[in-house]
């Protein structure tokens, strides 16, 4: 094609000699009579409008999979017919003026009340295959919708020959998310013992619930606990679970864990993490650190999540935990070397002079996780896409 081109514009350039004005409508005319230019508008143009509706829909289906899978997880409705309009939502909302800002929903579905995907292609998109079994997750199918039917309408692919009868492409997208309890995760610098969120959740039945607040109500003091710093090791006490290990720390009593960031975090990316014993806050960071994240989030009653260990070995900075799962919690006061506040939520809590503690009760909510599912449900959740 390339050679034909320069071999029918030679004699014509050579005519022109410089007058690159109409040098150029020469080309053009050779160009149009060759097709080209109905080509290379059909693929610029028309394929440039398929990717940006694939990229819109798909963003649809991933917000909306994102949107069904917190619902899940937070114990909202999660069935198909509850999720569907959910999906929609999302789906039109990352719409664009290209379709009259429509999308279609195909298909919602995954575990449980949801019902089962039947995975494979969908359209020339390839959807994720359904996780192991036991896997909370929802696959949302998204395609186009436009005031006049489900087909993207081409702007030159119709006119190229033979393809008159051409209207137009019905594009799709497909999304599936997971949630569950996490396998890792980042935490904040101080844990607990296995026996005491087993006690103060009585054995995983009993969760205040969790902010804003509003819209929902505000705990029952009753909720509230108070954690003992550092209770010695073997003092085992009496209302652990049977399978909770003996000499294992007593109920309300947690302890430092590493920083290496220095920001009052611990990353936790196996089945066990590292910490101290002392009073102090945690090594590798200063005590205004810990103490200002503590400060904010007692303050503004934000939700965190600690990390429940179910063994503990070793002595002062050479103490590892084994991690039993991640708990929510949230954080009303606290009384530690250098820095106090008064437990907002139920006063009696309050620790004075060498009673180091923080105050605080266990509820439910999404923690922020790169990681995987498949952790123990001590109230954490996490929520990802998958596909």
């Amino acid at each position: 094609m390339r050679e034909l081109i320069l071999g029918l514009a030679r004699p014509v350039l050579h005519l022109a000699g410089r007058d690159e004005r109409g040098v150029i409508g020469v080309l053009v005319a050779v160009l149009i009579g060759c097709g080209v230019l109905l080509g290379m508008g059909a693929l610029v143009i028309d394929l440039g409008q398929i990717y940006q509706n694939r990229a819109e829909l798909q963003n649809g289906a991933d917000a909306g999979a994102l949107a069904i899978a917190d619902a899940c997880a937070l114990g909202g409705a999660c069935t198909n017919a509850s999720s569907l309009p959910l999906a929609t939502h999302f789906a039109t909302a990352n719409a664009s003026g290209l379709t009259g800002h429509e999308a279609a929903v195909g298909v919602v579905c995954g575990s449980g009340s949801l019902g089962g995907c039947p995975g494979g292609a969908v359209g020339m998109v390839t959807c994720p295959p359904a996780p192991p079994a036991g896997t909370n997750y929802v696959d949302v199918n998204t395609s186009t919708l436009t005031p006049s039917g489900p087909l993207l309408p081409a702007a030159f692919a119709r006119l190229l020959l033979g393809n008159g009868s051409y209207n137009g492409t019905n594009v799709k997208a497909c999304a599936q998310a997971e949630w569950g309890p996490p396998s890792s995760g980042n935490t904040i610098a101080f844990t607990i013992s296995a026996c005491s969120w087993y006690v103060y959740t009585n054995n995983g039945t009993s969760f205040a619930p969790p902010p804003p607040y509003p819209p929902n109500p505000l705990p029952d003091p009753s909720f509230d606990h108070i954690m003992f710093e550092h209770g010695q090791q073997g003092s085992k006490t009496t209302g652990c679970p049977p399978y909770q290990p003996s000499g294992q720390d007593a109920p309300g009593n947690f302890g430092w864990t590493s920083d290496p960031s220095g920001t009052c975090t611990t990353p936790i990316t196996s089945g066990s993490y590292t910490g101290g014993t002392g009073t102090s806050v945690p090594g590798g960071q200063t005590p205004g650190d810990c103490e200002t994240v503590l400060a904010n989030d007692q303050a503004n009653r934000t939700l965190v999540f600690l990390p429940v260990y179910s063994a503990i070995s070793g002595t002062g900075s050479n103490v590892t935990y084994t991690l039993l799962g991640f708990a929510a919690f949230v954080i009303t006061g606290y009384h530690l070397p250098g820095f106090t506040a008064k437990d907002w939520l139920n006063s009696a809590n309050d620790c004075k002079g060498q009673n180091f503690c923080i105050d605080g009760y266990f509820t439910q909510g999404l923690i922020p996780s790169t990681g995987g599912t498949g952790g123990n449900g001590l109230g954490a959740t996490i929520v990802k896409l998958t596909g």
